[in-house]
């Protein structure tokens, strides 16, 4: 429910049977590229950052899954059992539908991202392979479509021995204090509803080296051999590191729902949103608000309309809170 604390989450002392899959995956399925090349603007990114200006780091996102396996061999993660009964705890559901897997390797990132952000929402029609992220994130935090939410459990899963690269998250809301999961992460996973529960990464790498500099949307993350992993720009090799030096998390997300009927609603399409009808409530709220807009022709493509639903609609962070 829209304003509510997130539900409680729960913790996997052990989350894949062979850890040294994920190594396997992540070494077959190079090059990666940034996380930031899912958002188009500044503006777009606001939407999700919280405001924090958008910058290139060293982290690389690959996709494994999709509805179906995008990359051979991830079954035993998309299918795990153990992330499967951690989100029917999570939320209470008779039916959990696994359906995306991502890795994040990530390098060099020696600050903390700032109050934490909540992930990509979903709704019955409109989701993220058809429509923009900073549309979802509008939605989310307007509350005007809460009916046709699709409810979504995510866990988080490390690959990574360090010391550094802990896991900071809000289980109580982004007014209340956070918990840290950190030093022996390696193979553990926390399962939570992390469209409302604000998470971040903390502080990776050596804090005095900083972050490499002049990183684009288009540098890469390559396998050069080995454990040794270069990241590209172009013809410039910018950095060098080690398998070890990569902190890796691995995504899951599961559709979860209630009972037959509530699953059946999503695969008939019988109650969908379109984007007409999001569009007249997002305008009969503003217009209540105090703040009528006649849309632009494009209204997907308007760097204004997306500005204006960001300050009718703020992200509501532990930043932002503080």
């Amino acid at each position: 429910m829209f304003g509510s604390r997130p539900r409680p989450p729960v913790f996997i002392a052990t989350a894949l049977s062979d850890p040294e899959l994920v190594r396997r995956l992540v070494e077959e399925n190079a090059p990666y590229f940034p996380v930031q090349r899912y958002f188009a603007n500044q503006t777009e990114y606001d939407r999700v950052g919280g405001g924090a200006p958008m910058i290139v780091a060293p982290n690389f996102r690959g996709d494994w899954a999709y509805d179906e396996p995008l990359v051979e061999g991830v079954e035993p993660i998309l299918h795990n059992e153990r992330l499967i009964e951690g989100a029917r705890k999570v939320f209470g559901a008779a039916r959990v539908r696994p359906q995306i897997v991502y890795a994040n390797l990530t390098w060099q990132l020696p600050f903390p991202q700032g109050g934490g952000h909540t992930d990509v929402t979903a709704y019955r029609g409109i989701d993220r392979t058809r429509y923009p992220l900073w549309l979802l994130g509008a939605m989310h935090n307007s509350g005007l479509f809460e009916e046709e939410r699709v409810n979504i459990a995510t866990a988080v899963a490390w690959f990574y021995r360090g010391s550094d690269g802990g896991f900071t998250y809000w289980p109580d809301g982004p007014d209340a204090p956070a918990r840290v999961h950190e030093g022996a992460i390696h193979n553990t996973a926390i399962v939570g509803d992390n469209d409302f529960m604000f998470h971040r990464v903390n502080p990776v790498g050596d804090v005095a080296k900083g972050l490499p500099r002049g990183l684009t949307l288009d540098t890469s993350l390559v396998r050069s051999g080995g454990e040794r992993w270069a990241v590209v720009e172009g013809d410039e090799v910018v950095g060098e590191l080690a398998y070890p030096e990569l902190r890796i998390s691995v995504s899951w997300k599961a559709m979860v729902f209630r009972d037959a009927d509530e699953e059946r609603c999503y695969d008939t399409h019988s109650d969908d949103l379109d984007l007409s009808e999001v569009l007249r409530r997002f305008g009969a709220d503003l217009e209540a608000r105090g703040l009528p807009c006649d849309l632009p022709p494009n209204p997907l493509e308007s760097v204004d309309f997306v500005a204006l639903l960001n300050h009718a609609y703020p992200v509501r962070s532990p930043e932002s809170l503080h």
